[in-house]
């Protein structure tokens, strides 16, 4: 959710030469972003997303809103296993579900390295 044109393009460039094959769908203000993962309006056939990329400063509806609004929305939170829940109500930073082959298992480890030790900035106590 981005509505910045020259931010957008540098996220499509980076997903580009990062060989990643995710298909971005971009909204350009809060308000767009809500009725997108509702899937209303002419969103209505949209697939969820696996991953939201938030701006903190749309339009309409600033990103902490709709970051509030989806963490309230159950309709709007990613599967609803109570273990997923309890992590996250003790305040877990992320929860990752155990790959079933070993190839998603080492596929999933490159992206944990990637992002946690890599681009993730983690705060020292």
């Amino acid at each position: 959710m981005e509505d910045n044109p020259g931010a957008i393009r540098l996220l499509q460039e980076a997903f580009k030469e990062g060989g990643l094959t995710a298909q971005l769908r971009i909204t350009r203000d809060g308000e767009q972003a809500l009725e997108y993962l509702r899937r209303q309006g002419h969103h209505v056939r949209s697939a969820r997303p696996d991953l939201i990329l938030l701006d903190l400063n749309l339009p309409r509806k600033n990103g902490w809103a709709v970051l509030e609004e989806i963490k309230h929305d159950t309709a709007l939170r990613s599967t609803s296993s109570q273990d997923v829940q309890r992590a996250y109500d003790l305040h877990a930073n992320c929860y990752l579900a155990k790959p079933e082959t070993q190839d998603q298992l080492t596929e999933l480890a490159r992206h944990i390295e990637s992002f946690w030790l890599g681009a993730a900035v983690l705060l020292s106590t």
